[in-house]
């Protein structure tokens, strides 16, 4: 492959990677996408929990959430190519948030209602009279197992919950961004797998990169879509001092549990954001919960330096599991504790922000689709649109750092600013954190 050249190198072949590379392949470029896995969506990708929500704190992430679920809804038809595996399907239960007063699980309700997001804002008898059998004490803030108060008896009740009836989740995200490769091979990508970037070269302007073992391969655009190696993938480049927000390796759990006995809550269970326990949950196959941690208390938080992320423990840890397991399990009440822990473990690219980064760097032709923080899943088709519409603008000579491209929603006619999400951003306060 050396000295082969291409219209532009993907860095990434997660689902994000996959669509980038498809939706540039289907532009007529010659594409390539690298991935140091053996496959797509092998990396951060599997240990999703795939949850597709609308609650973004702003205008473009409510309204490219929703764009993307218009994605989902039909999705054979948007990846076209036949997968003899099958094509990764959506699960519509609808999503409640769980919330106390004025904060942030309101931030979205003003785009909802410009945008014409279909939600509800129930009260507290409400919420337990639609939603399974749930306690809907106040139990916070968050606590871990070993603090006094982890038990100590609620003295108020949550005000009620905002939901969302199209929210849902997909069952196997590694399945999607598997259908996103075939997509991207019909529309004549290639890709290339175990293909671990050591150098990203070029002077002023992107040309190419190089491989572990030798090979250099050419082009004038490069998109770094690497997941968790982003930062040092950006590193080698030599485009971190114009970043005014970074990245992160994270290490996350995510733990499955089996239903209460007589509740059916792969049918008739929804998605819920509990603040107040620390946690979020969806529907799992065979009945289970998916219960992962919604705590920005980075207090405990398992941050990883670029050389620990491919060698950090699949083990999952103890404590973690009964904490999370049993917060959530003061708000349903019949939930058991398993005597075995089961789940899984991921590592998420977190931005300062929690909001993801998709723009140009100081480097030209040189592009990122990146801090994606374990909540842009649900985006990864119309995000793979969106940065194919950036690339395009900016190498045809449009100044987004000064004048942002807005991408149209194909299916939705919805604006998306695309300078919501730029490198050059001010620090946004009030974000939505990780939740699928």
């Amino acid at each position: 492959m050396s000295g082969q050249r291409y219209d532009a190198i993907v860095i990434g072949a997660g689902v994000i990677g996959t669509s980038v590379t498809c939706e540039l392949a289907r532009r007529g470029w010659r594409v390539l996408g690298l991935d140091r896995n053996p496959g797509a969506g092998q990396g951060s990708t599997s240990a999703s929990s795939a949850i597709v929500r609308f609650t973004y704190s702003t205008r473009s992430g409510v309204a490219m959430s929703y764009e993307g679920l218009q994605y989902w809804l039909d999705w054979p038809n948007h990846i076209g190519a036949c997968d003899e595996a099958g094509y990764a399907g959506f699960t519509e239960c609808g999503m409640a948030t769980l919330f106390s007063g004025e904060g942030p699980h309101l931030l979205p309700v003003p785009h909802f209602e410009a945008l014409g997001v279909p939600h509800e804002i129930w009260d507290c008898d409400e919420t337990v009279a639609r939603l399974v059998p749930l306690d809907m004490s106040r139990f916070g803030p968050p606590r871990q197992l070993d603090d006094p108060d982890f038990w100590a008896e609620p003295t108020s009740r949550l005000e009620g919950a905002l939901w969302t009836p199209e929210a849902g989740y997909v069952g196997d995200p590694q399945l999607a961004a598997h259908n996103l490769r075939l997509a991207a091979e019909a529309a004549g990508a290639e890709f290339r797998f175990g293909a671990v970037v050591v150098a990203v070269s070029g002077s002023g302007r992107a040309e190419g990169v190089v491989l572990a073992d030798g090979t250099e391969v050419s082009a004038p655009v490069v998109v770094n879509v690497a997941g968790p190696h982003s930062s040092a993938i950006n590193r080698l480049a030599g485009v971190l001092d114009d970043m005014s927000i970074s990245t992160r390796p994270l290490r996350k759990e995510v733990y499955h549990v089996p239903a209460s006995p007589g509740v059916d809550f792969e049918h008739r269970g929804a998605a819920m954001a509990d603040d107040d326990c620390g946690c979020y949950v969806r529907p799992e196959v065979g009945n289970n919960l998916l219960i992962g941690s919604l705590e920005l208390d980075s207090t405990h938080f398992e941050w990883l330096d670029a050389d620990e992320i491919d060698g950090c423990s699949q083990g999952l840890s103890r404590d973690q599991w009964e904490t999370h397991v049993l917060r959530f399990a003061r708000r349903m009440p019949e939930l058991g504790l398993p005597h075995q822990p089961r789940g899984i473990v991921g590592v998420y690219d977190v931005a300062d922000d929690w909001i993801p980064i998709y723009d140009r760097t100081s480097l030209d032709g040189y592009y990122v689709a990146i801090g994606t923080s374990g909540n842009q899943f649900k985006n990864a088709a119309v995000a793979g649109h969106c940065m194919a519409e950036l690339i395009g603008a900016v190498e045809a000579g449009h100044d987004h750092d000064t004048d942002p491209v807005v991408v149209t929603g194909k299916h939705t006619g919805f604006d998306i600013d695309m300078g919501t999400f730029s490198r050059k951003r001010d620090l946004h306060g009030s974000s939505m954190s990780v939740l699928g």
